[in-house]
């Protein structure tokens, strides 16, 4: 499965894929997980569908753009953090969150926030991401 190696690739990755799971087309495992957040996001589907624009665009936090498929992909990498349990933990964590605030979607989305830092941290430092400071940040959640 290619899912791409710069970022107008990812992004038609995920434009094929919800163009395939509209037409109800067979879809890889990676395709699934993908169209699954896709589906959750319908405030973003108009950006899947203007496909010219949103492969170019840059979105500026400073102009309170969120990147549409920045937020899907957290999504997606706790999706798999969450299946192979890794950093240690991050499973059980994630099942509290969800059973204290009933809402998965939502903890996804304070747990995207503890990713982003994370990942901020380690590309500022030059560093691999440290998972006890992610998951200590879960942990306060």
């Amino acid at each position: 499965m290619f899912f791409g190696q710069n970022r107008e690739q990812l992004r038609q990755f995920f434009i094929d894929t919800w163009h395939k799971y509209q037409a109800q087309l067979p879809l890889e495992s990676l395709e699934q997980i993908v169209a699954g957040v896709i589906a959750q996001h319908p405030e973003y589907h108009v950006f899947l569908e203007k496909t010219g624009a949103a492969l170019g665009r840059d979105y500026l936090p400073e102009l309170d753009e969120t990147n549409p498929f920045l937020h899907m992909g957290m999504h997606i990498a706790l999706s798999e953090q969450l299946a192979s349990n890794r950093p240690a933990g991050i499973t059980e964590l994630y099942q509290r969150l969800v059973a204290k605030h009933h809402d998965s979607h939502e903890v996804e989305h304070r747990m995207a926030e503890c990713l982003g830092e994370a990942l901020w941290r380690a590309q500022r430092d030059g560093k691999e991401p440290d998972e006890q400071v992610y998951l200590e940040c879960l942990q306060r959640l």
